[in-house]
């Protein structure tokens, strides 16, 4: 049984709960700091305390929604699975992060913030970079066993990734399109798994 939060932390908890829902509905602009305690029901200067400005605070919940994507179990490489069948379990555990609907309000609010501010979203792509994600580091284990054509693994990552986005992320982000369906997320899953392997994956006589 986990131990109950400190009222301090409750309190922080509070205010990022608040806050995503401040942004969310109202974008970043037009989110203050005043809005955000009241509706956390705490003081403006607790607010402060625990984030000296509204930058930092946002820029926590973007963290925190990146670390969550982390949290997911990592699917490690395993030399006696086919690439194809590995690589379709990755793809549907990316998708289904993009599938979140904070992480989708939350891009739009910080993609039309960054516009304005491109040194923010510098600072947000290197504390991300601090730690690998998952793929690169399967990526970088297969080539290893000789699976795949040699490569710079966060590159290749970068280039799968960018094959999703481009029906399960991007049209829902910027054109508020609706989520792929059932049948059209697999096939997206499918081609674009097909496609890289296609390109990556060394010649074999038994197949990947």
């Amino acid at each position: 049984m986990s131990e109950p939060l400190r009222l301090t932390d409750q309190k922080r908890a509070a205010i990022l709960a608040a806050a995503i829902a401040e942004f969310r509905a109202n974008g970043f602009q037009s989110t203050s700091m005043d809005k955000i305690a009241a509706s956390a029901d705490v003081s403006k200067r607790t607010v402060y305390n625990h984030f000296p400005s509204k930058e930092e605070l946002f820029a926590e919940i973007l963290l925190q929604l990146w670390q969550r994507s982390l949290a997911r179990r990592d699917l490690p490489y395993r030399a006696d699975l086919s690439l194809r069948e590995q690589l379709l379990a990755l793809v549907a555990q990316k998708l289904d992060m993009l599938d979140d609907d904070n992480f989708l309000d939350l891009a739009r609010v910080a993609i039309a913030e960054t516009i304005h501010t491109p040194e923010r979203a510098q600072a947000m792509v290197a504390k991300m970079g601090e730690r690998e994600e998952g793929l690169t580091t399967w990526l970088r284990a297969a080539q290893a066993d000789g699976r795949l054509m040699p490569h710079d693994p966060a590159f290749a990552t970068h280039q799968l990734y960018g094959l999703l986005k481009a029906f399960a992320f991007w049209p829902q982000v910027t054109m508020g399109q609706p989520r792929p369906s059932a049948e059209a997320r697999q096939h997206i899953m499918t081609t674009t798994v097909d496609m890289f392997l296609g390109y990556y994956a060394q010649p074999s006589p038994t197949g990947t």
